[in-house]
């Protein structure tokens, strides 16, 4: 089984840890976090290094997924995935075994996708995307990269959601629509 290293130790940490166990494809080795809490654990988990560090822990270890969260701003996110790509660390994605994602949909590289969502044929998620806990993506639907669909958020058919954009939860955006920006929980998109 692959090591996996987690990068974010906060509370989105603890649910990507959740889906990493259920979906027992990887193997978590550590957890980056800042400098003053190496040594600490999440979930049972070692702090075993900060962002500076990465580099050397590239040559042990060839898997790394973004465990920051994302609501207000995704600038730490980004940031991130870039040092990753720069090191040429693999960033898989990640799907929970409690998730439907249809053999017809695409998701792209360091993208989570949590809990009991739906994605239907031809969606498309693109790259370091957070897919929230039963948040349904529709037939044809885009999500840019970078985005956040939150927890219990419905994407309609052919809605198109813009890179770096956050989509609270239970907002609801009908069918071919475009969203961008930050989108609060409960919005109805028309």
């Amino acid at each position: 089984m692959e090591e996996i290293l987690l990068i974010g130790g906060g509370g989105h940490c603890k649910s990507v840890i959740d889906v990493i166990e259920q979906e027992k494809r990887y193997k978590i080795a550590g957890v980056i976090d800042k400098r003053e809490l190496i040594g600490s654990e999440v979930l049972g988990y070692k702090i075993i290094g900060c962002d500076e560090d990465l580099k050397d822990l590239r040559q042990k270890f060839s898997h790394a997924i973004i465990t920051v969260g994302h609501i207000k701003s995704n600038e730490i996110r980004v940031k991130l995935f870039q040092l990753l790509k720069e090191l040429n660390f693999h960033m898989p994605t990640i799907i929970s075994p409690l998730a439907y994602v249809s053999k017809h949909a695409f998701v792209d590289e360091g993208s989570v996708i949590m809990h009991h969502v739906l994605i239907n044929p031809h969606a498309k998620v693109g790259k370091n995307c957070i897919i929230n806990s039963k948040a349904l993506i529709e037939h044809d639907a885009v999500i840019e990269d970078f985005v956040h669909i939150s927890t219990g958020a419905i994407i309609n058919g052919g809605a198109t959601v813009k890179e770096n954009s956050f989509f609270g939860s239970g907002a609801v955006m009908r069918e071919y629509a475009t969203a961008h920006g930050f989108i609060k929980a409960g919005s109805v998109l028309k």
